[in-house]
């Protein structure tokens, strides 16, 4: 998921009443949920890098054990040296308390990558498998709305506060209202949804108990991630029901998320030699329709086995999902183009390499 959401899941924790446990719980719960994306450092080293590095070590297994230790290690030197130089008479930490914090925020970023189509790979050092949930989109704004509600009302106490929180809803509308995708239903949901927040606050201000709004909103996150499962699961249910009606077999199968729409599935079909796009919508007089063209996968013959032997793709070749294989021939040889189907339709050129090779097959 993105940042915006990790942020206020650990924003949401804090206003159960866990902020209250000991000092700097909230701190805590906000930095343990962001902690697992400190490799967010390789986005600025090259694109192979990243693929490799990204949702593997500090998502892994191992991490989620060590870096609640950190966190709490490092919450103890700060709470030491603000009481040093700032509050010298402040009740220090509790230091089971914060451990406690830690491990819940960072287990909840996992938990919420998971919930995506780009992957995670939880077994990390120990095995370099991805795991998919193919439920929620990497932005999901009615995660946004139920994780912010109770923050919302329990910090716009001030101008300041409150300035700051019309801008994050101004452009977080101008994201799903202006975005095509986003079927009329929702854009009417999303405006209620803030319209009921902005009436709480202006009708009820103080008098909310955020505490136990937070808590709702949460378990309203789980049920909603849960139901989202659930949904893809029967999508893909559907689709093989549907394909075995058509005629047609699949290998593999991918019921993803569509931005903003909980009722509708975007669907890969990975065929013996085609990748075929279906869409599930719910809704829809006609539930199940293509959607897309089909593309060719590509053979991997010994061109194709070449270029997957290139230093600079290892990273893309492992994180692959549905790959595609392109060969064009060139003066000096060969030109092999290796994309994935999940994303290459939507974003050009994200997770696409191209590689070199002479008429030896040598990588160049």
């Amino acid at each position: 998921m993105d940042p915006i959401a990790h942020t206020l899941i650990g924003a949401s924790l804090a206003e159960t009443r866990l902020k209250h446990l000991t000092p700097l719980a909230a701190v805590t719960l906000i930095l343990g949920a962001n902690a697992p994306d400190i490799d967010a450092v390789a986005l600025f080293l090259d694109r192979d890098t990243s693929l490799h590095l990204r949702r593997g070590w500090t998502h892994g297994i191992l991490a989620i054990t060590v870096l609640p230790l950190l966190l709490t290690s490092l919450m103890v030197g700060l709470d030491r040296a603000r009481r040093l130089f700032f509050r010298r008479h402040a009740p220090p930490t509790t230091v089971r308390s914060l451990l406690l914090l830690s491990y819940v925020s960072v287990l909840s970023h996992p938990a919420l990558d998971w919930l995506n189509t780009y992957g995670i790979r939880l077994l990390m050092p120990f095995e370099d498998r991805w795991f998919y949930g193919d439920a929620l989109f990497i932005v999901d704004p009615w995660v946004w709305l139920l994780a912010a509600s109770a923050v919302v009302l329990a910090h716009t106490r001030s101008r300041a506060s409150v300035t700051l929180w019309i801008l994050a809803a101004s452009v977080s509308s101008v994201l799903v209202l202006t975005n095509e995708l986003t079927p009329i239903g929702a854009k009417v949901t999303w405006s209620l949804g803030l319209g009921c927040l902005v009436g709480i606050r202006v009708w009820r201000g103080a008098q909310v108990c955020t505490s136990r709004l937070a808590l709702t909103s949460l378990l309203a996150i789980l049920v909603y991630a849960g139901g989202m499962v659930l949904g893809s699961t029967l999508a893909r249910t559907q689709v093989q029901q549907w394909l075995a009606h058509e005629g047609l077999s699949a290998r593999k199968i991918m019921a993803g998320p569509v931005p903003t729409n909980p009722f509708a599935r975007d669907v890969v079909v990975q065929g013996a030699d085609r990748y075929y796009f279906l869409r599930v919508d719910w809704l829809a007089t006609d539930p199940i329709r293509p959607h897309d063209p089909s593309i060719a996968i590509g053979d991997t013959n010994a061109i194709v086995e070449a270029a997957l032997t290139a230093p600079h793709i290892q990273g893309t070749r492992h994180w692959l999902r549905f790959p595609t294989y392109e060969v064009e021939t060139t003066t000096n040889g060969y030109r092999v183009i290796i994309s994935d189907a999940r994303f290459s339709r939507r974003l050009r050129g994200f997770g696409t390499v191209h590689v070199e090779l002479d008429h030896q097959l040598n990588v160049q």
